[in-house]
């Protein structure tokens, strides 16, 4: 795959998942109570709900700036990978009802291949 359209593919899906991540984050932030509870339900502290909708707003606001993609894709895996664990443990719905996570994770990593570093491979 030439470089023009690796990179063309990789702003097009960043710019999807910056959006769903800016939604998902905003969202959150808008209901705290309702998100504290749920993660409170979760066994977790409210707090923790709090900080996972700062951490998808800035991530999604990082898929958007060049020096920051791999960081914020990084860090966007890890919460992703946190969601699948509870889909798959706690949630009612299983890890069937984390199919959107999934996608999330999945286009995550699509973006680390897409974006590593090409220059250092033989």
């Amino acid at each position: 795959m030439s470089p023009s359209v690796r990179n063309i593919i990789a702003w097009i899906l960043q710019v999807i998942l910056a959006i769903l991540f800016i939604k998902a984050g905003v969202d959150k932030l808008r209901d705290i109570d309702g998100i504290t509870k749920m993660f409170e339900g979760l066994g977790f502290p409210g707090v923790v709900g709090i900080v996972v909708g700062v951490a998808e707003l800035l991530g999604g606001i990082g898929l958007l700036i060049p020096r920051t993609v791999r960081p914020a894709a990084i860090g966007l895996v890890i919460i992703m990978v946190g969601a699948m664990v509870m889909h798959a443990t706690k949630i009612p719905g299983g890890i069937a009802g984390g199919a959107f996570a999934a996608a999330l994770l999945l286009g995550l990593i699509v973006v680390l291949l897409l974006r590593r570093n090409t220059s250092t491979r033989a």
